[in-house]
């Protein structure tokens, strides 16, 4: 712990970094804390700005978070929500379809949840599920896969010429990163819910779905609906460089006196292209 004295005799933030060390404190680890929060607390008031510039413009706008298991999609759209108004804004999160979904058109249970004009829609998983997890794990046939190959840039086209803005983001992780987070949540009691039996196949099926997601790249990126890869293994930056990427897109009135930059990291937020480099290959 600090003495008063060490607090009166630093006079700059080094000097309570250099008696922190002396006294093995971990207050490094303190002070990135602190800045992250810091500079989420500013991106969040962006948010909330840009959020009410959509509803003043009656907008449509669609975020998808796709990524391998505990990539870390759904503590970014938390960050991402925290303090939207909810009246303009809802988490998209679908189970697996009912028996009479299964039997609809594939995209029909995904078309109602599109955002209504002014709202802000996040998908936590999306149609996308049909293009990586259901071909890995046999959750769907090999036609009903080749058919949403097909379809989906189609029906992906549709929503731009419509007028939904569609934002969809890669969470990327590395196999070593993958499995501290599945070793982490099986020894957490609050997040073991969050460990399932496709979780567990993630690191034996890592191949498989890197070939799946491989395909799903080069065959459903364009120009009107491009990927965008986050390098994820660092958590906290991944929310606040997705964050930054998501208010580069709009044009709209920031929030007065912000003192952040709206610029994501290039080396963190990339557009994805056919030879980009990847941590989850």
């Amino acid at each position: 712990m600090f003495e008063l004295e060490d607090l009166l005799k630093a006079k700059r933030r080094k000097d309570l970094i250099s008696v922190a060390d002396q006294k093995n404190m971990k207050i490094r680890k303190v002070l990135r804390n602190v800045r992250y929060e810091e500079e989420l607390k500013l991106l969040q008031a962006e948010l909330v700005t840009l959020q009410q510039w959509v509803t003043k413009k009656k907008l449509r706008v669609a975020i998808l978070f796709e990524g391998r298991d505990a990539a870390g999609k759904g503590g970014s759209i938390k960050r991402f929500t925290e303090h939207l108004n909810p009246r303009s804004m809802r988490v998209v999160a679908l189970s697996k379809p009912t028996e009479v979904e299964q039997g609809q058109w594939y995209f029909r249970r995904y078309i109602k949840e599109m955002p209504n004009p002014g709202e802000i829609v996040f998908f936590d998983r999306s149609w996308y599920n049909r293009a990586v997890v259901e071909p890995v794990m046999g959750f769907c046939t090999i036609p009903e896969y080749d058919q949403f190959m097909v379809q989906v840039p189609g029906f992906e086209h549709m929503l731009y010429e419509d007028g939904v803005i569609l934002i969809k983001f890669w969470f990327s992780i590395s196999k070593d990163e993958q499995k501290k987070r599945f070793d982490s949540r099986m020894d957490n009691p609050l997040k073991i819910w969050k460990f399932s039996p496709v979780d567990k196949m993630g690191q034996v099926l890592w191949d498989k779905y890197t070939h799946y997601k491989e395909q799903m790249f080069s065959k459903t990126h364009s120009t009107f609906s491009p990927w965008i890869i986050v390098k994820a293994n660092n958590k906290r930056v991944a929310r606040l460089e997705s964050i930054r990427y998501v208010l580069s897109q709009f044009h709209y009135s920031r929030h007065a006196g912000s003192k952040t930059t709206i610029l994501p990291d290039p080396n963190v937020v990339q557009r994805y292209y056919r030879h980009i480099e990847q941590i989850d290959i």
